[in-house]
Parts: C-alpha cells; sequence; structure tokens
C-alpha cells in the first residue's frame, strides 16, 4: 500500500527535471525552431521546473558536428547564450554517455561551466567506465547522476551488483531508466525497492526516466514518486525517442507542490510544441512502440519502421517476433 502523504502532499524534496532538448532531440537531430531553446529556458524557469537538460556532451571526434544542432554537444558557450548567468533557481544538466563522450576534454570543471549537474548514462556492461566518468565530473565540483539504461534485459543479480558499485562512488543520484517503456507500474514498485535499499545503503537520491511505449511513463513515473523517488524526468508533450516520455505537462498537474505552475507549460507547447508537430516532427506512441514495449526489445526497429512511414502492422509484428 502507498503511503498517501507521498501522493496527497507534496515532497519538498521532488525535483522536476526537463529532458525535452535531450531526449526531443533524438527525434529531429537536434534541430529546434529559432529561438526553441530559449523560449523553453523561459518556460521552465516560470513552471518551476528544477533542472533542464540541454542535451549530451557528444565526442566531436566521433560526431559530425555539421549533421546535428547544437544540442547534442551542449558546448558551454551556446548555453551562456541562453541562459547568461542563469541567475534563477533552475539548474543546467547536460548527458555524458559512456563511450561517446570525451569528458576529460569537453567537461571543463564547473567553475568554467554554467552545467550543475552531468547525467552519466550507460549500460550495465559499462559500470566501471561510467564510475570512471563520475568520479572525473565530481572531482569538477558537478553534481552527478548515473543513468542506467535498459534495466528491464538485466539480471537482477547483475543489476544489485552493478548498483553496489556505483553506490560506492560520488554519484549523487541512482537513475532508474525504463529504456524500451516495457516495465509495468507493479513491476516499477519492485525496482524501486532494490534501487532504494542502496539509496539507503550509500545515501543516494533516486531518479526516474520511462519511455511511454505501453503508456505507462506517467503511471510509473507517480508509482516512483509514491516509492520516495525524488527526481522525475518529464518533457512537454512526451517529445522523445520512439514513443516519447512522462509529458511535463501530466507530471506538473499532477504534483501537489505550490511551486510549479502548469501555466507556462500549457503556453509552451501552444506556441512551440503544437507547430513543430505540424511541421511534421514525428514521436509519441503508435502501434510499432506498443509492439517493442511488449516484447522488451529496442525500439529501433519500430523507429525505422516509422521513418519509412509503413503501415503494415502485421508484418512487422512477424519481423520482430521471428515469424514467418
Amino acid at each position: 500500500m502507498k503511503e498517501l502523504s507521498k501522493l496527497m502532499g507534496f515532497r519538498p524534496e521532488i525535483k522536476v527535471v526537463d529532458a525535452t532538448l535531450r531526449d526531443g532531440g533524438l527525434v529531429n537531430d537536434f534541430y529546434f525552431p529559432k529561438g526553441f531553446e530559449k523560449a523553453l529556458y523561459e518556460a521552465n524557469v516560470k513552471a518551476g521546473v528544477d533542472y533542464m537538460e540541454f542535451g549530451y556532451k557528444a565526442d566531436k571526434d566521433l560526431f559530425d558536428v555539421d549533421k546535428f544542432g547544437p544540442c547534442k554537444f551542449c558546448d558551454d558557450d551556446f548555453i551562456r547564450d541562453i541562459v547568461g548567468e542563469n541567475d534563477t533557481d533552475l539548474k543546467i544538466a547536460a548527458m555524458a554517455d559512456v563511450g561517446r563522450c570525451n569528458f576529460k576534454r569537453d567537461i571543463l570543471p564547473k567553475s568554467e561551466s554554467p552545467i550543475d549537474l552531468i547525467r552519466v548514462a550507460c549500460y550495465l556492461k559499462q559500470i566501471p567506465a561510467a564510475i570512471e566518468v563520475i568520479e572525473d565530473c565530481a572531482k569538477k565540483g558537478y553534481e552527478t547522476s548515473c543513468n542506467i539504461m535498459a534495466l528491464s534485459t538485466g539480471q537482477e543479480s547483475d543489476i544489485k551488483v552493478a548498483l553496489d558499485l556505483i553506490g560506492q562512488s560520488p554519484v549523487d543520484i541512482l537513475y532508474i531508466v525504463d529504456s524500451y517503456g516495457s516495465i509495468y507500474p507493479e513491476e516499477m514498485a519492485r525496482v524501486c525497492d532494490l534501487f532504494g535499499e542502496f539509496a539507503a545503503k550509500y545515501n543516494k537520491k533516486l531518479g526516474i526516466h520511462a519511455h511511454d511505449n505501453q503508456k505507462l511513463a506517467f503511471a510509473n513515473t507517480i508509482e516512483c514518486v509514491g516509492d520516495g523517488v525524488d527526481y522525475l524526468d518529464a518533457t512537454y508533450m512526451a517529445m522523445g525517442r520512439g514513443a516519447g516520455n512522462c509529458a511535463m505537462e501530466t507530471l506538473l498537474g499532477f504534483l501537489k507542490n505550490p511551486k510549479y505552475n502548469i501555466y507556462p507549460a500549457i503556453q509552451f507547447i501552444q506556441d512551440y510544441m503544437k507547430p513543430m508537430q505540424e511541421s511534421g516532427v514525428v514521436w509519441g506512441y503508435d502501434l510499432q512502440y506498443l509492439l517493442t514495449g511488449l516484447l522488451n526489445q529496442h525500439p529501433r526497429t519500430a523507429i525505422s519502421f516509422t521513418k519509412d512511414k509503413r503501415k503494415d502492422f502485421v508484418n512487422f509484428y512477424k519481423e520482430i517476433t521471428s515469424q514467418e
């Protein structure tokens, strides 16, 4: 039974993290309409959002800068052009994807950067490499999180070992990531218990990043709120890779803390998200994403199906289940 005070009241520990530019950028190669990033920053400030993730710290030796928008690389000068001195309560985040970033070169000391939080993303097999990034960023003065991707494909024994290793690092937040949108709320409750065991042992905070393949991103996020998870990821109009994420507007509407204000979110959606969607940028729940979520598969096949504008869902189902 959930502790009702965690759902009916508000916990000041809760932090809302906007991942629109980062996860949403995977949909359009990080090319957003003119003025989008600035308007999003201002909307987040007005809405009371706690963190705004500007994108990835991608390695320019691995990724062609001419093929992606600036949020793929999150240069400090690019962020400063938008936030200035950021004399607000909103903190700035960026993601360091293990194996795809040059963190020693591209992540400067915190004293020289507008970024506050470095979110280190990794798979279970990359935990030692992730710890190296976390330790480097912590020494440079950043808050850090470890976002373990594709949890639904991992063995519980492996997850426990990973959490124990990461727990001994200087990381601040352990993130539950439902990469494939395949976890159900009752399963999420057990995942929260598992992560909570190590968070308590090592005095870490917990976060949730959900995907919407089965229309459960919001439900799973609420589940985590009731289980004491503090850092809640969301994106405007659920914009994100494939089926997208927990929608910012639904989350702000749910949270009871009066610091959060849904009106600026509605304004931003009207002025920027809807026109971008109407221009042809595609994201969000659809049958192909449901199928990969049900099968606990990476959505890359569904993303390809979407890009090819296919409508043969039965053939797609046969393909991903290897049926003849």
